[in-house]
């Protein structure tokens, strides 16, 4: 089973738990309708990795910078940073077809983290970047999501158990793009002016 760092402990998510949509300028930029409730779907535990690949089974992939929330106890408990990797082509079929996402979404290496860290007082100062060879391609705030954190938590336990060490990925801003070999990604978390996190990955 693959682990996540949080606090210097290793925490074994059973499921990844996904928000679709949940920035509307996202949502439009790949043409999408803004949710009345929340897109919800899944990675598994062998999504997970450290290695960020641009291409899976000869597909280009897409870069999805989120917020991400660990689980105890049924509250959020810590905070990070993800990649959700997607298969754009492939996903844009499903969709056309109206079938599940998971071929495009929950492949292996195709959710890679960040430490994750205490929550801070405020969810709401929460705010997030990417670079990509240093040039700023996303940047999300708590205040522009479609629904909080808190609201994706209620609704994913309005129907489903959440295990302690689960991860809740709360949807990308505007920015996406594909991945590309030897750039270096750059993922960072801001408490109001205070850096909280950094992350560097570098595409093979």
């Amino acid at each position: 089973m693959k682990t996540v760092s949080c606090n210097s402990e290793n925490i074994t998510p059973f499921k990844i738990v996904c928000i679709g949509r949940n920035y509307a300028e996202h949502a439009r930029e790949l043409g999408n309708e803004v949710p009345s409730s929340p897109v919800i779907f899944m990675k598994p535990n062998s999504s997970i990795t450290q290695s960020l690949a641009s291409h899976h089974n000869e597909e280009i992939l897409h870069y999805e910078t989120e917020l991400s929330f660990l689980i105890k106890n049924n509250k959020l408990a810590a905070v990070g940073l993800g990649l959700d990797l997607t298969k754009r082509k492939t996903q844009a079929v499903l969709k056309e077809k109206s079938l599940p996402w998971e071929r495009a979404k929950a492949f292996d290496g195709s959710a890679l983290f960040s430490d994750f860290v205490d929550l801070p007082e405020s969810l709401e100062q929460l705010t997030f970047t990417l670079t990509v060879d240093g040039e700023l391609k996303q940047k999300g705030e708590v205040t522009d999501m479609v629904f909080s954190p808190q609201a994706v938590l209620n609704e994913c336990t309005s129907f489903m158990s959440l295990d302690d060490g689960d991860i809740i990925m709360t949807g990308t801003p505007k920015g996406v793009g594909e991945l590309k070999s030897g750039s270096s990604y750059e993922a960072t978390l801001y408490f109001g002016e205070t850096r909280l996190l950094s992350k560097v990955w570098l595409a093979k």
